[in-house]
Order: structure tokens, then sequence, then C-alpha cells
């Protein structure tokens, strides 16, 4: 399972990296990561194919998570990627705003890996 992270704070790579160790070394997780919507969506129209979950955190500067969220579902229609959406806030507009734009589930800072894990297992 190859998953796009989507966030501007460059300690997400490490800490994921770190959390997903047993399952990247087993192969069963691929992680890729991009620090913006921009760089996102870029990396999207090379790998596509690739990517069946997209990470992504509602606010960045430059183009928000849900700005991403919105290019993704109007681009991408077939096969659609899973995407979840994180905040550090837990902010009902957004989620509002989110599941209109088509994300297919809501996660909250910091991380539960746990809960995540079990989430990707029943997203795909």
């Amino acid at each position: 399972m190859k998953i796009l992270v989507v966030d501007d704070e460059s300690d997400i790579q490490p800490l994921f990296e770190q959390r997903f160790r047993r399952e990247i070394r087993q192969g069963t997780v691929e992680l890729a990561f991009a620090h913006s919507g921009e760089e996102a969506l870029a990396y999207l129209h090379q790998h596509m194919s690739e990517i069946i979950l997209i990470l992504s955190d509602i606010n960045m500067p430059g183009m928000s998570g849900l700005e991403l969220l919105h290019r993704i579902r109007q681009t991408y229609a077939a096969p659609p990627p899973v995407v979840m959406m994180v905040t550090a806030y837990s902010d009902e507009q957004s989620y509002q705003q989110a599941l209109q734009y088509g994300a297919n589930d809501f996660l909250t800072k910091p991380l539960d890996f746990n809960a995540l894990k079990s989430k990707l297992k029943s997203a795909l």
C-alpha cells in the first residue's frame, strides 16, 4: 500500500517512518511525502496509479488541505484514492467541508497511530 502524506511540518516524515517501520520493512507500506498541496498535486500527476491513500493536513500555507482534496476529487475520478484529512483542530466547519469535498475520514492531531493503522486496514 502506497501512502502519500501531505503536511508542511518537517518532523512528520521521520515520525511516520518510525511509526510504520515494521510495515515498511515488511514491504506492506510504502510512504511518500509532500510538504504542500502544490507539491502533492505534482507528485500525484506523476504517480497517481501508485497511490492508494492520501493523508493530508488541512492547515498548510498556500493551498490548504481542503483545496487539495477538492482538486483531487475533481481530477482523479477513477479509481478515486482514499483521502483522510488531518488537523490539529476539531473544527466542525472544516469537518463538514472535508466531507462535502469527498474526504473518506477525518483525523485529529496528535495522531493515534494504532487507530490510524486500524483505519487503514478497514479503508482498503
